[in-house]
């Protein structure tokens, strides 16, 4: 099963394949996936501009075709722009055709909306096939999972939830995922996502945590 499905909650598979989960740094990455969203992402962008932290947002190719501008103004406050895919689709379920075409199809809709070249990818929940993983290679890009979690996607949950899970023992170089959309989750996800991130926000500043961006 480690040989074929790259996630998560598989370190020794990650690690065994040279897929960061963490960094070492001095701060957390924040993450957020699925976007752009009309409502989400601006939300998300006033908290993080509001607290002058960063992030890094993986976002999909199909709504970036719908939102173009919202990538620019992710960029433009000093985030990270990276790839989720064109569409929102399980790797391990397609071809080696197909899983490449994704990739490259989503990067030339983020480069063109961006106007400059992405440099990192995660695919779509957070799972890689064998040819996923070297398309992705193949294409230059840095594959980038995650070491903690909201869950924030789920239809029964809470923005305390949300925000304990994901800082639960939270350490310098961890990766926190989170989503700034709910295309593809239940459904106004995204503002229980909004209102969990000040409450994370607020704790890293009173265990004096900061943001960082990969390098």
């Amino acid at each position: 099963m480690i040989r074929h499905l790259l996630a998560p909650h598989v370190p020794a598979a990650a690690n065994s394949l040279g897929v960061p989960r963490g960094f070492d740094s001095d701060g957390v990455v924040m993450t957020f996936d699925d976007g752009p969203h009309p409502e989400g992402t601006p939300a998300v962008l006033d908290l993080l501009a509001r607290a002058g932290a960063r992030a890094m947002f993986f976002v999909v190719g199909e709504q970036v075709e719908r939102r173009p501008e919202l990538v620019r103004d992710i960029a433009a406050g000093g985030h990270v722009v990276a790839l989720h895919g064109y569409r929102h689709r399980f790797q391990p379920r397609l071809g080696a055709v197909s899983v490449a075409q994704d990739v490259r199809r989503g990067r030339a809709v983020v480069e063109d909306a961006l106007g400059g070249p992405v440099s990192w990818h995660r695919p779509p929940y957070g799972v890689y096939s064998p040819a996923g993983l070297e398309a992705v290679r193949d294409l230059g890009l840095r594959p980038l999972l995650w070491s903690r979690w909201g869950k924030d996607w789920r239809k029964f949950t809470s923005a305390q939830r949300i925000a304990r899970r994901a800082g639960r023992e939270l350490t310098d170089g961890d990766v926190i995922l989170l989503h700034d959309a709910d295309f593809y989750s239940a459904r106004n996800s995204h503002r229980r996502t909004v209102q969990a991130l000040g409450l994370i926000l607020a704790d890293l500043r009173a265990h004096q945590i900061g943001t960082v961006l990969p390098v």
